[in-house]
């Protein structure tokens, strides 16, 4: 049987059609993002709560990005300049990098801040922060492996409330 070619109109269609700008999908319902306007899957409703799923164009932008936090937070001009955003995540400056360099971003951060790794209050293991398994507790950080004891709880919080009392 032999293969049909493409006119010139329907090689035109394909490209005039819009397509997510983080998947490249053309076939699936695709919206603008509130944030930057650009076009992404409408694919919000598929996210299952608490699955922690990164299966979502549309949310993964909103929720994972400079873009997305410096709208939801009403932040003005450009995201990529906005001293509010660093502030907002200036305790966890990795993060700060993560959310303007992950494949979630229409546009990339040019030129992220160097900061230091995160590290197992207990053992000194490096935390990733973006991949998760992890707890906290003010600024102390223990990877999965780890569990904080009563003693280490009270320390920590007695050396936060004199670091941020002062």
């Amino acid at each position: 049987m032999p293969i049909k070619k493409q006119t010139k109109k329907q090689k035109s269609d394909k490209l005039d059609k819009p397509r997510c700008g983080l998947c490249g999908s053309t076939t699936k319902k695709l919206m603008k993002t509130q944030c930057c306007n650009n076009w992404v899957c409408d694919d919000e409703d598929k996210y299952v709560l608490f699955s922690y799923a990164r299966n979502s164009c549309s949310r993964n932008h909103r929720r994972f990005t400079l873009c997305g936090l410096h709208y939801n937070e009403e932040h003005k001009g450009d995201w990529r300049k906005c001293k509010k955003c660093i502030k907002c995540l200036s305790h966890e400056m990795e993060m700060y990098v993560w959310y303007g360099t992950n494949e979630y971003n229409f546009v990339k951060l040019d030129n992220p801040p160097k900061y230091k790794p995160t590290h197992c209050y207990r053992c000194g293991q490096i935390i990733v922060l973006s991949d998760g398994g992890y707890s906290s507790l003010c600024d102390a950080y223990f990877c999965e492996n780890c569990e904080i004891t009563d003693e280490e709880r009270e320390k920590i919080i007695e050396d936060y409330e004199k670091e941020n009392n002062e």
